[in-house]
């Protein structure tokens, strides 16, 4: 007759190594992520999610899609700084129908004053487009003027404010960039949403 006495504590130990391993390939991918996925410029985050009710990770993710944290950075398009603005919606924002500080297109390689446009815009964006996301992020690439007349076309959208088939591959790409990034904060840094600065 054999011993079967052994077996489950076998199976036991088999499964413990198996859980060990588990979560410490969960620990290894995690810090590679946040080594790609940081946190810089987290008081200006903090600051700014708070004043324009922005989801501190959503802001994270922009910055992360926009510039990679490179706060020097400008795009072919003449976009600049961490969250990629255009001088002219710059010039706009700081206007007297929004902030009205006036201030000179140089101040976007600023950080504090790219995360803090960067947030109001995303926060105006968000307000005009019924509260949506997509519609909010496809806007900040696209500009609002085209995802309005995507969002009157049965082409583009399911009638109901969502875009269903954004035609600018860049742009689809660009939604779906951000909405990738937000569920890897999300998960890095937001566990049990503590930390997070919600929209009403």
């Amino acid at each position: 007759m054999r011993n079967t006495a052994k077996r489950p504590i076998a199976v036991i130990i088999i499964l413990l190594i198996s859980l060990f391993l588990g979560l410490a390939m969960d620990t290894v991918w995690d810090i590679a992520e946040k080594k790609t996925h940081p946190t810089d410029f987290s008081s200006y985050v903090k600051t700014y999610a708070s004043e324009y009710n922005i989801p501190e990770y959503i802001i994270f993710a922009v910055i992360e899609t926009e510039s990679g944290f490179d706060k020097d950075a400008e795009s072919s398009v003449g976009a600049r700084g961490l969250m990629q603005m255009m001088p002219s919606t710059f010039e706009w924002l700081t206007g007297p129908e929004h902030l009205g500080e006036r201030l000179p297109s140089s101040k976007l390689y600023d950080p504090e004053i790219s995360i803090k446009y960067g947030t109001y815009y995303l926060n105006y964006l968000y307000k005009k487009f019924d509260y949506n996301w997509d519609n909010t992020f496809a806007a900040y690439n696209a500009g609002e003027g085209n995802v309005a007349e995507w969002l009157e076309s049965d082409k583009y959208s399911d009638g109901k404010g969502n875009l269903v088939n954004i035609p600018f591959k860049e742009t689809a790409h660009y939604v779906k960039k951000v909405n990738d990034n937000i569920e890897i904060y999300k998960k890095l840094y937001y566990k049990n949403n503590e930390g997070v600065t919600e929209n009403e």
